[in-house]
């Protein structure tokens, strides 16, 4: 949810700044860095919460806390190149790549109810699988429309 809440949002900020600032709405901007900054936002939960995302990978991982850190890092990196024009369409198709190829692990998280800001079972479980995943396609959507439309 938290996420969700900060993409909303920047893009809400940053659609209004531009608007106060007298320029022409640029809307596909303002998603792409709503995107780019909840990119930003999750990748934090990567260090922050090493733990709790350690827990998210099944046991045929390995180097698990090496892959929460690599993953937050490419988050970062996905976040600047969504700003960069040169480089926005491949950029746009990776993180919807990246997406669905973390979507398994949502999955898996749920199933074993993990928490990932305790690093314990005691989470929501699969109940939580019917507001993420289509979050997660919502989020696809977004990096499509914002990323690649124009």
């Amino acid at each position: 949810m938290k996420p969700l809440i900060v993409l909303l949002s920047v893009f809400g900020v940053s659609c209004l700044a531009t608007f106060i600032a007298g320029h022409p709405p640029d809307y596909y901007f303002c998603g792409r860095l709503a995107m780019a900054v909840m990119l930003i936002f999750a990748a934090t939960a990567h260090f922050k919460f090493y733990k709790g995302m350690v827990l998210m990978l099944p046991s045929f991982v390995p180097l698990k806390k090496t892959v929460v850190y690599i993953t937050g890092y490419i988050e970062i990196l996905a976040a600047i190149g969504l700003l960069i024009n040169k480089v926005r369409y491949p950029v746009a198709w990776f993180v919807i790549l990246f997406l669905v190829v973390l979507l398994p692990a949502n999955i898996y998280a749920a199933k074993n109810k993990v928490n990932l800001e305790r690093a314990d079972y005691c989470g929501y479980g699969l109940n939580y699988l019917w507001f993420r995943v289509p979050l997660q396609l919502f989020f696809i959507i977004w990096v499509y429309y914002f990323g690649l439309v124009n």
